[in-house]
């Protein structure tokens, strides 16, 4: 069953020692299927993927993946203390990036939070150290 939910997203990136920091506050869906946990929102010009989907899938904290379709595609495959190649599309064309995941820790049915923390490189070559934290709040 799908229930209408509002996510706050914060998205962290470390970069040349150097932190960004993206919020979000949007409406999603939630499922629960075969053992994972599943949330997709519209991405929005805040996102910068205006026009796409965004789904991420989690199971009870080993695995994950970060969906996009639409006008950018990516797929990133998150399992902790393994590296993932995953294709990532962006507006000059599609790269194929590391994953490795340090966290997943997923406890949404209990608190309505889930949080990944990653590292992504391109050509074996670092690009960032990442987290997602998010809070998810049922609608009526």
């Amino acid at each position: 069953m799908k229930k209408n939910i509002l996510i706050s997203l914060t998205s962290i990136q470390w970069q040349d020692n150097e932190k960004s920091k993206t919020e979000l506050l949007t409406q999603a869906k939630f499922t629960r299927e075969n053992g994972w946990d599943i949330i997709s929102y519209e991405d929005t010009s805040a996102t910068g993927f205006e026009g796409s989907v965004t789904t991420i899938k989690v199971d009870d904290s080993k695995n994950a993946s970060i969906t996009r379709e639409g006008t950018a595609n990516s797929v990133l495959s998150l399992e902790i203390g393994r590296k993932h190649f995953c294709q990532y599309g962006t507006p000059y064309g599609n790269l194929q990036i590391g994953v490795y995941t340090h966290a997943i820790e997923n406890t949404l049915a209990e608190n309505g939070r889930l949080y990944l923390k990653y590292t992504l490189d391109l050509n074996s070559s670092y690009l960032s150290d990442n987290e997602i934290i998010m809070t998810v709040q049922a609608q009526n």
